[in-house]
């Protein structure tokens, strides 16, 4: 019996077809109600003389029969690895999905171009703390405690002496501090002000300021600088227009506006019938700056200027709407 037993477990070992078929093998013939233990439970009834045979023979049947299903599930278990490699494998020659290349804000782009169009006047590139003293944001620039100009630029205050600037010329009092005429330099960089968020005001936005110091400046050199500019931003057909303005840190001072350059001067919606548009403010730089960033205003002179950088991108991609740089609307950045 035990050799039929050892037999039909054989065969039923050779054919299995998976693991799940090959313990139900194991369970059949050698589990606790399996056919080898019930060969064993039925020596009682043997005589003592048989049960040390048949016991024997039991035990290397049961043997010969785990060694098979060790064997067989040792076989099925590869089989099934090669099986899963091969449905799982990844072909290394085929191209993977393209990355997608990102692109400069259209913030970055203009002041990209700003940057080359003055460095390629013999600018160099300034830069300096968003956190400030009071006193290069407003009394090294001729703008004590109390005057009359501080309430048009409401700042953030950490303490009584220190703000988040609200302009770049702290950076320019910086650099006539630490370097001695010829100077030429742009400052650019963020600026903060307390201001309600709308279609034209923001809390933070960027500035462009220059600042040129030498012998002999005068407004004329301003005026020539800013025309270079303006005709290297909005092409050689744009005019430069200069009017009378007050700015505490520059004497005299000026406001400076550029033809349009959608209708040409003629008048249309974005200049609002005027030809003109405000770009930036300038002036020659007051003699009290000068002298207080240690520089003989009687042997040096200097011109500033300082430009919004979301003023002019607004203007040359026709943007009515402030909001737009800041929100990272992928729809709206995807265009420039």
């Amino acid at each position: 019996m035990l050799e039929k037993i050892k037999s039909e477990a054989s065969a039923a070992i050779e054919v299995a077809a998976d693991l799940k078929a090959l313990d139900d093998i194991r369970v059949k013939y050698l589990g606790k109600k399996g056919e080898i233990t019930a060969v064993l439970r039925g020596m009682g009834a043997l005589s003592a003389e048989e049960r040390p045979i048949v016991g024997a023979l039991a035990n290397t049947v049961r043997e010969e029969i785990e060694a098979l299903i060790t064997g067989k599930n040792e076989a099925l278990a590869a089989k099934a690895m090669e099986e899963k490699m091969a449905s799982e494998k990844i072909d290394v020659t085929i191209s993977s999905k393209r990355a997608v290349q990102g692109k400069l804000h259209p913030l970055s782009q203009v002041l990209s171009e700003i940057k080359d169009i003055f460095i390629g006047m013999g600018f160099s590139i300034a830069d300096g703390p968003d956190v400030e003293l009071d006193y290069y944001n407003f009394e090294a620039l001729n703008i004590p405690k109390n005057h009359p100009a501080r309430d048009t630029q409401d700042t953030f205050y950490i303490n009584d002496n220190v703000v988040l600037r609200t302009q770049t010329s702290p950076v320019q009092v910086r650099v006539m501090e630490k370097q001695k005429p010829p100077i030429r330099v742009i400052a650019p960089g963020r600026v903060y002000r307390s201001d309600a968020v709308d279609a034209t005001h923001s809390p933070l936005f960027h500035q462009i300021e220059g600042l040129v110091v030498d012998k002999g400046i005068t407004m004329g050199d301003l005026k020539g600088t800013l025309e270079t500019f303006v005709k290297a931003l909005y092409g050689e057909d744009a005019k430069v227009r200069f009017r009378p303005h007050h700015f505490p840190f520059t004497e005299p001072s000026a406001e400076v506006d550029v033809s349009c350059f959608v209708c040409g001067g003629e008048g249309c919606r974005v200049c609002k019938g005027e030809g003109w548009i405000e770009i930036l403010g300038a002036g020659m730089v007051h003699p009290k700056v000068l002298s207080g960033c240690g520089i003989d205003p009687e042997e040096y002179s200097g011109f500033a200027f300082g430009l919004g950088l979301e003023r002019v991108a607004m203007r040359r991609y026709d943007i009515d709407d402030l909001r737009l740089f800041f929100e990272n609307d992928l729809k709206f950045l995807k265009q420039f």
